[in-house]
């Protein structure tokens, strides 16, 4: 399939800046084949059924976005740069992989420096990005970067705010645990506490799973043919327990429904076979495109995708590709908010 088959014209103001409140007051548009309804999350207690199961991502998003200076001397004296750094994948040497802006302005030995506390060497320098070493670790380096750093907010927000205090907040789910994603699992903004508890109250189940989301999320598909694009790889792991739940939903003919395309990835990743699945870690780079035979979700809630993105594939895989059109034209003639702080949907295939 060519990329072009995934475009679609999205109104300038449809892309929302902020999430409504409270959380589970988005709207959702419920589509079950080829029948569409107008919901809202909070209905989600009288659309799921008992025994289904709602696979959650635990992950936590770090502040990753950092401005700093990058000191160095020249022939006219002391100079120096704003750089604007995006944290996007630790290493095992205890460095850093991140993006910068300018990336002209650095070079292999200079030093940044973000805060009197937070300060970082550039290790090595790529035509993409660069590699940091911090002058902190562990608790030390997670205080200071708590301090200094911003939430990463997708391109599409940043270019039209800047992050502030209520992102803390609001680009955090309120079951993220587990440090290390530099993107929020958005399909999951949408859930509180007390829809949660309204759900267990009604034989809903949940499975919690982590995939740290890379800023790779982000990246553009540049390749004209999709079977032409190579998917970035983001860590994640399903615990014995978690695929333990699914296996016994699946057996007892409950649905298993991925909250987010992360779940989704992460559970298919480590099918075994038509509802079967294992404990399991590591980075996965599974492309989802139409023809995927889905072995595990039932279902999928989600948030509505950008055009021409690996994501906007993904569901054209779960729903059919002129199903996922009529939908995205629904949900635009309807006036639905788009992308990470817009609304929902939840999907489910014939």
């Amino acid at each position: 399939m060519k990329l072009s088959d995934f475009d679609f014209d999205l109104p300038e103001n449809l892309i929302a800046t902020r999430p409504v409140r409270p959380r589970p007051a988005a709207r959702m548009l419920l589509a079950e084949g080829d029948r569409f309804s107008d919901r809202h999350v909070q209905d989600l207690p009288t659309i799921l059924r008992a025994g289904d199961l709602l696979v959650i991502n635990t992950t936590r998003v770090i502040p990753a976005r950092l401005t700093g200076q990058r000191p160095r001397d020249s022939a006219q004296g002391p100079v120096s740069a704003k750089i604007e750094v995006t944290l996007t994948e630790p290493r095992p040497d205890g460095t850093w992989r991140a993006l910068a802006k300018p990336l002209r302005k650095l070079a292999a030995g200079d030093n940044v420096v973000f805060s009197p506390s937070l300060q970082a060497h550039v290790v090595e320098k790529t035509a993409e990005d660069v590699v940091l070493r911090f002058n902190l670790e562990g608790d030390d380096f997670d205080v200071a970067l708590d301090m200094a750093g911003q939430m990463p907010l997708p391109p599409y927000i940043a270019g039209r705010r800047a992050a502030d205090a209520q992102d803390r907040d609001d680009y955090q789910t309120v079951f993220a645990r587990d440090k290390g994603a530099v993107a929020a699992p958005t399909a999951s903004l949408h859930f509180d506490a007390a829809l949660m508890a309204s759900l267990r109250s009604v034989g809903v189940n949940f499975a919690e799973v982590t995939l740290h989301v890379g800023a790779g999320t982000f990246l553009p598909v540049k390749t004209d043919d999709i079977r032409d694009h190579k998917m970035h790889a983001e860590w994640g792991q399903i615990t014995a327990p978690a695929a333990q739940a699914i296996i016994d939903t699946k057996a007892a003919g409950g649905r298993v429904i991925p909250v987010g395309t992360t779940a989704l990835r992460l559970i298919e990743t480590a099918a075994t076979a038509p509802g079967q699945i294992a404990p399991w870690s590591g980075k996965t780079d599974i492309f989802i495109t139409p023809g995927f035979q889905f072995r595990i979700a039932d279902g999928l809630m989600t948030n509505f995708h950008l055009p021409k993105s690996t994501l906007m594939m993904l569901v054209s895989a779960l729903m059919g590709a002129d199903r996922i059109r009529a939908i995205y034209a629904h949900a635009i003639a309807n006036q639905y908010r788009f992308f990470s702080y817009g609304d929902s949907s939840l999907l489910f295939p014939d």
